[in-house]
């Protein structure tokens, strides 16, 4: 579809992926625009609506593969559709089967799509805080390497999440990370007295270069700040709205 927005990363090359903002859908009301929550109180017709027209503006007719997202570390191996009824428990997928469409939703947590040419291999991964902090970029990479993937050529790229200007967290929460390692200090600038700003989409980065991933590239793109663009769940929670949408990443081999 030529209304929907579809953004690409450099750092994957010609591979079918993109992440998808809200422009391009049929959903009405707090949920305007392509709205893919199938746990959102939208509509159902049309979250089915926004899944054919996201499908067919990244790898058409592809059948969409996606997991009941729960902020684990959990990866799934993807080796034929998955029926969404039976989706399971998992925060990330990885393949090496074409012609599968691997998507992740997100409102403000970071999605990351990872592809290795020379092997075929694929991952897909929904990174929030909780994920994040537990390994879910760290199990992808493992998972595709289980696959044939070399960590040193995996390309990465972080799409459209909440930015550090935008993530105020508490005091309690940066020591939560500062426990795990000293270093993530880093990801910390100090903001209203007790709380302090988190920079999510850089500690994503740094977890991927970390686990050995040859390039990494983040789209620099805030879901809270950009609302004609992007769903964000902080945005909505600020705004007293009474519910919120999902954008979805998808990345398929052809």
């Amino acid at each position: 579809m030529s209304d929907v927005e579809v953004i690409r990363a450099a750092a994957l090359g010609e591979v079918a992926h993109g992440f998808l903002g809200r422009r391009g859908g049929v959903s009405t009301g707090v949920h305007a625009g392509l709205n893919l929550g199938a746990r959102s109180d939208d509509d159902a017709a049309a979250i089915a609506a926004n899944r054919a027209r996201a499908v067919a503006a990244v790898l058409p007719d592809a059948p969409l593969v996606t997991v009941f997202q729960v902020h684990s570390a959990d990866v799934v191996s993807v080796v034929a559709p998955i029926d969404f009824e039976e989706r399971p428990r998992a925060d990330a997928m990885v393949t090496d089967r074409p012609g599968l469409l691997l998507g992740i939703v997100t409102a403000d947590c970071a999605p990351v799509l990872l592809y290795d040419a020379e092997a075929g291999v694929i991952g897909a991964a929904h990174a929030g805080w909780k994920g994040a902090l537990g390994g879910v970029t760290d199990a992808t990479v493992a998972a595709m390497v289980a696959l044939g993937a070399r960590t040193d050529r995996i390309a990465a790229a972080i799409g459209p999440c909440i930015a550090r200007v935008s993530y105020e967290v508490d005091d309690g929460f940066a020591r939560r990370f500062e426990a795990y390692d000293p270093a993530n200090e880093r990801f910390f600038t100090p903001g209203r007295p007790g709380h302090q700003q988190f920079d999510l989409e850089a500690y994503v980065a740094a977890r991927l270069a970390s686990a050995g991933v040859g390039r990494v590239e983040a789209l620099g793109l805030d879901t809270y700040a950009d609302a004609s663009r992007f769903y964000s769940f902080r945005r909505a929670t600020h705004r007293s709205e009474s519910d919120y949408g999902r954008q979805i990443s998808l990345i398929g081999l052809r």
